[in-house]
């Protein structure tokens, strides 16, 4: 062997070697980010045991619960990248092409979202061995979730104005459009986000001030609750409407759940309440659109129910269990009390529980009639009342 040929062997060997020590300081550097995220999970894992079993002082709010499961799952999604990027240095491929089967969502995604197509076609698709261009066989499509941030945006409305040249008499114009804030800056679409954000998806006035200062709009806290406000007050018309049409139904569904709310001066929450009141009559084709209309209330009493439904014409109520309810069957009322019409999913929950725990065989076989009820209410959903009852007729025979 020559010294040319040596000489090209040995920097064939550097740059070999280079290579090698790069990867492996990939690989290093992919197993601490393993071993970080590791002891993240630790450290989380010992925040939630230390909850449950150490002293009341140490821990959680309920309110709080959310926030150490979420740090669990960054910390799961930093160890699989890790993982997966470990897996992808040592086997010599991209990570692009690492457990492509595993990640596919295929069929999972929206119908109603729009599609973006792109085709990413090889560098070259001569053959290699000079025989021509060569055939399309097939294809692999995947498909993922992608967004397109919130654009805010201007819009000018021009009214042009028209006047005749012969008499310069008469002069015409457009009325302008009226608008929830008069004069103001925000269009309706601008000010139901605005709502959304806040009574939707929780967003603080502030937090959104924040939000939109960052795409350089300037609007305090004060503001968006003047729009919020001028909004509700036109949106009043629409809340009288649905409630007049729960008045008028016949059958109606209550409940209640907790709201986290400030409670000014104490630098804390308190705990409020939803109540949920609710028609629907798809299940029976009934002609009536379904209609929730929500009511708030500092408490749970069955006092706020009561006052809720006053002036309803209903007589059926269907509601869980809580005794609150129970003051409505004293009501009196023209077209008399309440007839309170439990929920069969918290009867089920209870005969589960005991057939879990006592394997009660009593419990077991209510259970399975319980099942076989919601079976035939599965077949029958939506189908007129007199297919339904000749449906419950015959499960009385049985």
């Amino acid at each position: 062997m020559n010294t040319a040929a040596l000489r090209d062997e040995n920097e064939r060997l550097k740059a070999l070697l280079a290579q090698t020590q790069a990867t492996l300081g990939e690989h290093q550097a992919a197993l601490a980010t393993s071993e970080e995220a590791r002891r993240r999970l630790e450290v989380i894992l010992g925040e939630l045991r230390r909850e449950k079993f150490g002293a009341k002082s140490e821990k959680l709010r309920p309110d709080q619960y959310h926030l150490p499961l979420e740090d669990v799952e960054i910390a799961q999604g930093v160890l699989d990248a890790a993982q997966e990027n470990a897996a992808a240095i040592i086997q010599g491929r991209s990570r692009g092409a690492s457990d492509q089967a595993r990640h596919r969502n295929r069929g999972c995604l929206p119908a109603h979202l729009p599609r973006v197509e792109r085709i990413i076609e090889p560098a070259s698709t001569l053959c290699p061995c000079g025989c021509g261009a060569m055939t399309k066989i097939g294809e692999d499509v995947s498909e993922r979730l992608d967004v397109i941030p919130a654009q805010w945006r201007v819009l000018v409305t021009r009214r042009p104005k028209y006047a005749c040249r012969r008499c310069s008499g008469a002069v015409v114009q457009a009325h302008a459009p009226e608008h929830v804030v008069p004069g103001g800056l925000p269009t309706e679409a601008a000010i139901a986000q605005v709502i959304v954000a806040k009574f939707g998806d929780h967003t603080p006035f502030y937090r959104q001030a924040g939000i939109y200062a960052r795409q350089g709009i300037r609007l305090d806290r004060a503001t968006l609750g003047n729009w919020s406000g001028r909004a509700c007050f036109h949106l009043q018309a629409v809340g009288d409407r649905m409630r007049r049409q729960l008045a008028a139904a016949d059958r109606l569904f209550m409940d209640e759940t907790t709201a986290p709310v400030l409670a000014p001066g104490r630098g804390q929450t308190k705990k409020g309440f939803f109540w949920a009141i609710v028609s629907d009559d798809r299940g029976h084709s009934g002609p009536s659109p379904p209609i929730v209309l929500f009511r708030y209330a500092s408490g749970r009493s069955g006092a706020f129910a009561r006052q809720f439904l006053d002036g309803f014409n209903g007589r059926f109520l269907q509601c869980d269990a809580y005794e609150g309810y129970d003051r409505l069957t004293g009501v009196a009322r023209p077209q008399g009390p309440w007839t309170l019409v439990h929920c069969w999913s918290h009867l089920r929950r209870r005969f589960v529980k005991l057939a879990r725990n006592s394997r009660s065989p009593i419990a077991e076989d209510a259970v399975r009639q319980i099942a076989l009820l919601y079976a035939i209410e599965a077949t029958v959903r939506g189908s007129s009342p007199d297919i339904r009852l000749a449906d419950q007729q015959v499960v009385r025979v049985c």
